[in-house]
């Protein structure tokens, strides 16, 4: 007859000198106890950690213990699914033999697992950052692809900007070019201005009209032409 206290007992002083500074018990009716299991550290620090808690069954080892994760760190709820999966393939591989030595060393393998899964993943981000840049930096290097679309556009619109440069330009020199021209030049290539005093009278009918009132007090002044100092401009200013 199998004597389960007894190799209970057995494992518990065995567990306890393993991993002195991670076991505390709990409970010891029923026998309930954690230990804490923590990964290697990764490249960059990286670490995950669980406290599993075990709790034997009377008939503990022919019957699984009970377990369940008690704390964690840095663990996402897949990989913690997982390893209550883990424990229990190995639970139902190791029944009849006290195994919760081995139940640990499983999950403390499966952490490792995820620390260097989570190194992977940052190291294929890194990399994907870093190709991600170097094709940015070729598509700035290469430039707009040329398509036959982007070319027609691109010449209409080139084309339409020389042609106004070009407009620019001659107007430019025309005005550079063209001499400015003296108030006689102007009269000369005006050609309706020789003729512009005659087309007036023609349109006036040869008729000119003239305020008589302007010169009603002429008779009343008393001009002597004969005066060598006569000057009717003279006296007009010295009316006014």
């Amino acid at each position: 007859m199998t004597d389960y206290l007894e190799e209970q007992r057995n494992e518990l002083e065995a567990i306890e000198s393993i991993y002195p500074d991670s076991f505390t018990v709990l409970s010891e009716d029923p026998t309930s106890f954690t230990i804490t299991v923590t990964s290697d550290a990764g490249e960059h620090g990286e670490m995950v950690e669980a406290t599993l808690r075990f709790t034997y069954v009377p008939k503990y080892p022919d019957e699984p213990p009970l377990w369940e994760i008690y704390s964690q760190e840095n663990l996402e709820d897949q990989d913690a699914e997982d390893i209550l999966t883990l424990l229990q393939q190995q639970a139902e591989e190791n029944l009849g033999m006290v195994m919760i030595f081995t139940l640990v060393t499983a999950v403390q393998e499966k952490l490792n697992e995820i620390v260097d899964a989570m190194k992977n993943r940052q190291e294929e981000e890194r990399r994907q950052k870093e190709k991600e840049a170097e094709e940015a930096e070729k598509v700035a290097f290469q430039g707009t692809v040329v398509t036959i679309e982007n070319f027609l556009s691109w010449k209409a619109k080139f084309e339409l900007e020389m042609t106004e440069l070009k407009r620019k330009r001659q107007k430019e020199e025309e005005q550079a070019v063209k001499p400015k021209l003296t108030g006689k030049q102007l009269f000369e290539r005006d050609h309706n201005l020789d003729t512009s005093d005659i087309q007036f009278l023609e349109d006036g009918g040869n008729n000119v009209e003239v305020d008589e009132s302007l010169f009603q007090d002429i008779e009343d002044l008393d001009l002597d032409e004969d005066d060598p100092d006569f000057d009717p401009l003279e006296m007009g200013s010295d009316e006014d």
